[in-house]
């Protein structure tokens, strides 16, 4: 399928005709990525949220040149080229100004999306489909288009040139997960997602940016793949043959998917060969490498008296009981099971307190401690069971650290192989 994201990709050289993206901020997180894309010389898409980064430094702290300065000072250690690197933004728009009025919002947005193109950023994904304090629940798709138009525009005054693509959309997945119940979850119609496209060529022409236009690579479509708290809808390719149709008529675009995270590994190559040639990944690899530091802390609980350990877990509740911003209004039910989404759910709420300087502090003691001592391979088997059958197999060896990375990129690796084999 010869559409503007190939002949995007191809600029750089590569071959690929779909990409993962990498929606994370954790440093961690994009060291496991950058390891994994090194050892393939591919495109490695990394692209910042809206709430993670901004021009007041998000959850995160950082803005746009910020996240821009770690992401290829990371690389540069790691020993990856620059040239293999796509920044992009994404739900770019009001979102995380949602509970203001719209025009308020969107000048904050627009604020926002200035800074991102002014850092250099590649890929745009324009999400004004969330609704302001006072639109109406559901916004037409006209007054969602005229926003993404608008901030389009604003895009082109700083960095309008044929490295800039974008991503539009009108029925885009809540970020982070669903906070409600999958029971019901909505299939884009085709008629839906060719009313998305309309609508936005007619607001882009309207404003005067068919040029950009042409660089519109992709729209947000619900293929039918959702996670909430403790729950995972698993991708049917039958329900997306109609969306499958859209991209014979429309063969410039292709899909994008979000919440493709938790999905089992033939999900993501069914995915790409039926036109969701954009795989967002966000909380899943966090979730992931929360849970190597768990298995971790458990090993350190045995091998360290109690008064030496770090006491990783411990420190994180008492961060998020502290400061329950960032779950309270996701997570509810009685004490215990507010205590235990707290820890597992798979929206993995746990990602916004991982630069909370208590918790920097405990995770460095808790890798400290075990770099001291040789972690015994029967404990790997206990804790970290495919760490361990890696390590036989002398693919790592047993540092806390690789240990982590490693878990990581086997949560990535099904999206790299099926991009890659389907595609290629």
């Amino acid at each position: 399928m010869q559409t503007r994201l190939t002949r995007f990709l191809s600029r750089s050289s590569h071959k690929a005709y779909a990409i993962y993206s990498v929606c994370s901020a954790h440093p961690w997180v994009l060291r496991a990525a950058m390891r994994l894309t090194k050892r393939s010389d591919e495109i490695l898409l990394i692209e910042a949220t809206s709430n993670q980064v901004n021009q007041f430094g998000g959850y995160t702290g950082m803005r746009p040149p910020d996240f821009r300065d770690m992401v290829f000072a990371l690389a540069k250690e790691e020993g990856l080229s620059r040239q293999n690197i796509l920044l992009g933004g994404d739900h770019l728009g009001p979102h995380p100004w949602s509970g203001k009025p719209a025009q308020e919002a969107m000048a904050l947005a627009a604020e926002m999306i200035a800074e991102y193109a002014k850092a250099g950023f590649q890929k745009f994904h324009l999400d004004t489909s969330m609704p302001c304090s006072d639109d109406p629940r559901l916004l037409p798709d006209s007054i969602v288009a005229e926003r993404a138009a608008l901030l389009c525009e604003i895009v082109e005054q700083y960095r309008g040139n044929t490295e800039t693509v974008y991503i539009v959309g009108t029925e885009v997945p809540t970020p982070g997960g669903a906070t409600e119940s999958l029971d019901d979850l909505h299939v884009t119609t085709a008629l839906e997602a060719e009313r998305t496209i309309v609508v936005h060529q007619d607001a882009f022409t309207a404003r005067g940016l068919q040029s950009a236009w042409q660089r519109v690579v992709g729209i947000v479509v619900q293929p039918g793949v959702e996670f909430n708290h403790d729950d995972v809808v698993e991708y049917a390719p039958a329900k997306a043959v109609a969306l499958k149709g859209v991209l014979q008529r429309q063969q410039d675009f292709v899909f994008e998917a979000h919440s493709t995270d938790y999905q089992q590994p033939q999900a993501y190559r069914e995915l790409v060969r039926d036109g969701f040639r954009i795989l967002k990944v966000g909380p899943a690899l966090t979730f992931s490498m929360r849970e190597a530091l768990f298995a971790l802390a458990a090993i350190e609980c045995e091998l360290f008296p109690k008064s030496q350990i770090s006491s990783l877990p411990g420190v994180i509740e008492e961060e998020m009981l502290k400061d329950p911003s960032h779950w309270q209004h996701h997570y509810h039910g009685n004490l215990e099971e507010q205590h235990i989404l707290r820890r597992y759910s798979y929206s993995d709420r746990i990602r916004y307190y991982w630069n909370v300087p208590e918790v920097e502090s405990a995770t460095k003691a808790l890798i400290e401690n075990l770099s001291k001592i040789e972690i015994p391979e029967t404990m790997l088997s206990q804790y970290l069971p495919e760490q361990y059958q890696a390590y036989r197999e002398g693919k790592i060896d047993r540092t806390p650290f690789n240990l982590v990375m490693h878990h990581i990129e086997s949560t990535l690796l099904p999206y790299a192989e099926s991009c890659r084999v389907v595609c290629r």
